[in-house]
């Protein structure tokens, strides 16, 4: 087993990534206190799907708790909710992750029976047809089944209704041409009543491999004992090889593309969407966060001053801008509601806030970006289940954890020249997709 030892900035011991012979990753992170997170992080998600599977990520993490063949399905959630534990699980472009936090209890007791149920779960699925509800036919109106693939397209059907969803939907197809990263997660319902009991199992044999997995475990523990548990407690048994990924990243668009849609609602939505850098071009990374907390994040930020504090007429409901990051590319957004009547000039004044980032960024500003992203750094590790998904972050999307140690110092070496630099590489008009969600006529 091979032995990493990893710097994490504000934990008081390091962190130790053990890495099996079979690929299967174990990290161990110290934190004192009477909680702890058992999580495991798979390196798939919409990343991995394709036209006709879109959303099956989704679909196999609810079947994920239909039980095992030593647990009924609810047996999981019931015994380690009893004892006061948080059991839930999130299925996002790059990665799907289940957790689990608890008290450890008298004797570790809850601890190790956390570890047992969870390694269970994810490599003894059974997945029966009974919890899954049979394949139908979408358009039939008479299907009352209320199984899993009822839930799940349920769950869809509601999301198609937000207009939030609608407007972000709209611009990260635009946003990209050919990559995964343009389909929904969560699927579509004609997908979804489709699926079988064996695609999904055959989709879980491929991507479930230890090779893709690492399994985290944060608290206050003996590590060798923990190791001992946790090697034991996952029995992998013969799994294929992953597939290996040869997914180019999308390069941004080259035209401004604009895409306006007409829905029963009051008042407009709008979001900008620009293609960024990979997780693991950290500097470029810190710098587009840094230039969305400047330009829409709180009410000191430009946007909210100038287009909804300034304003002579009431634009603007709310405003504001955020930067996620993936393994292929990051995606800088602004987003807003607004009033109908100004839907022009409202694009307009967007366009042009964006535009003034090139001019030039203050002292004062970057110093507020620098302190606003050294905090939510620093309160990621204020509980263990932060850490777990701090850690699963930089292991799943950047597949590096020495980053998290280059993070901070990174961003107090970034200059208003560095941020003026980024904003004119990465948020030209001329890369930009534009959704608008208006009423209809």
């Amino acid at each position: 087993m091979k032995e990493t030892t990893v710097k994490y900035p504000f934990l008081n011991k390091d962190i130790k990534i053990y890495e099996q012979d079979n690929g299967h990753k174990i990290v161990l992170a110290y934190k004192e206190g009477g909680m702890v997170n058992v999580s495991s992080w798979v390196k798939t998600g919409s990343i991995n799907e394709n036209d006709k599977n879109n959303g099956i990520s989704h679909f196999l993490e609810h079947l994920m708790f239909k039980g095992t063949h030593k647990h009924k399905a609810g047996e999981f959630d019931r015994i380690l909710e009893s004892r006061g534990a948080i059991v839930n699980a999130a299925t996002w472009k790059d990665y799907t992750f289940y957790y689990v936090t608890l008290p450890k209890g008298e004797n570790n007791e809850n601890f190790d029976l956390a570890i047992e149920l969870h390694a269970d779960m994810m490599t003894d699925p059974v997945i029966p047809d009974y919890e899954m509800g049979a394949p139908f036919d979408i358009h039939d109106k008479n299907v009352t089944d209320k199984r899993e693939r009822h839930v799940v397209i349920e769950e869809i059907r509601m999301r198609q209704d937000q207009p939030w969803t609608k407007v972000y939907n709209n611009v990260n197809k635009e946003m990209y041409t050919s990559h995964p990263y343009k389909r929904d997660v969560i699927g579509t319902p004609e997908i979804i009543s489709q699926v079988s009991q064996e695609e999904i199992m055959n989709y879980y044999r491929t991507f479930y491999s230890p090779e893709n997995v690492t399994t985290i475990i944060v608290g206050e523990f003996d590590f060798d004992e923990v190791l001992n548990k946790v090697v034991k407690a996952f029995n992998w048994g013969e799994r294929p090889t992953p597939p290996k990924r040869n997914i180019l990243p999308d390069k941004p668009i080259e035209k401004t593309a604009y895409v306006e849609e007409e829905c029963n609602i009051n008042s407009s939505f709008m979001m900008f969407g620009y293609l960024g850098v990979p997780a693991r071009d950290l500097k470029n990374l810190i710098s587009l966060e840094m230039l969305s907390v400047i330009l829409g994040e709180g009410t000191s930020s430009r946007l909210y001053v100038n287009l909804v504090e300034n304003m002579d007429e009431p634009i603007f409901n709310m405003i504001d801008s955020e930067n996620y990051s993936f393994r292929d590319g990051s995606n800088f957004f602004v987003q807003a509601n607004f009033n109908p009547e100004y839907k022009d000039r409202a694009v307009e004044l967007v366009k042009n806030e964006i535009e003034k980032l090139k001019e030039g960024i203050t002292e004062r500003e970057l110093n507020k970006a620098k302190k606003k992203l050294k905090s939510n750094f620093a309160c990621e590790v204020e509980t263990v289940s932060e850490i777990g998904e701090s850690i699963g972050y930089y292991m799943t999307v950047c597949d590096d954890l020495d980053l998290a140690e280059q993070y901070i110092p990174i961003c107090e070496s970034i200059t208003a020249e560095d941020l003026q630099e980024t904003a004119k590489k990465f948020l030209d008009i001329n890369n930009a997709a534009i959704s608008l969600l208006v009423p209809k006529r």
